[in-house]
């Protein structure tokens, strides 16, 4: 299975990535970064592109993929709706387009995240956008679509987030890792990682997946 990782320099990205470096099934894996991932791999291939909203420069690179695993994200901190939009909306559109015209028969993963109002009505500006994103690739036509919508996730094999306070958190709480790692509402980036490569492996019937479903699926 051929692999395309988007956000794959966030702690949610980078699990999937290696996760998929170590897996026996994937033979390619192509990651599309604004800034470097630093990773060097026998299966890798890397990209550096800005423009997210504009594909057309990179889109001889994507044809012949089996899966892609869309994890590029932001915080809505600071943002308004219209500015949250187009880094949460318009660019997965533009990235969804490009890969359905050029993989209509690969399945398209995209991590969102608890909480998120798939009916696009509800007061939570950021819950109401990742909806209308989750909608528009779970209804796109690819083969198979899912939605990832983690809650708490704790960061393995020396992942960081790349929000400040979220590794001070981790910092604080990791001596309550072992414990946190038994909880079915809490998952982790190793079984993030390997839940959207099994998905892709073998259907799942439920098609928006939360922390209970996605530790599930880890050992299918």
């Amino acid at each position: 299975m051929k692999v395309i990782i988007t956000g794959s320099t966030g702690m949610v990205g980078k699990g999937a990535l290696l996760e998929c470096l170590d897996h026996p099934d994937i033979s390619k894996v192509l990651i599309i970064n604004r800034n470097s991932a630093g990773i060097q791999h026998a299966k890798l291939e890397e990209v550096i592109h800005s423009n997210f909203k504009d594909l057309s420069a990179i889109k001889g690179k994507l044809a012949g993929y089996d899966a892609c695993f869309h994890c590029m994200g932001i915080s809505a901190l600071g943002l308004n709706e219209e500015q949250y939009t187009e880094i949460t909306y318009t660019m997965s559109k533009e990235l969804a387009d490009t890969l359905y015209e050029l993989n209509p028969q690969m399945v398209f993963s995209y991590v969102s995240g608890a909480g998120t109002d798939g009916t696009e009505k509800g007061r939570i500006m950021w819950a109401r956008v990742k909806g209308k994103t989750e909608n528009m690739i779970l209804n796109k036509g690819f083969k198979d679509a899912y939605a990832f919508r983690p809650g708490a996730i704790l960061p393995e094999k020396g992942i960081k987030s790349r929000t400040g306070w979220y590794n001070t958190f981790y910092a604080i709480a990791r001596p309550f890792f072992p414990l946190m790692r038994k909880m079915k509402s809490v998952t982790t980036t190793t079984k993030l990682g390997m839940a959207l490569i099994n998905v892709s492996l073998k259907p799942s019937k439920k098609k928006v997946l939360e922390n209970v479903e996605i530790n599930d699926l880890v050992n299918r």
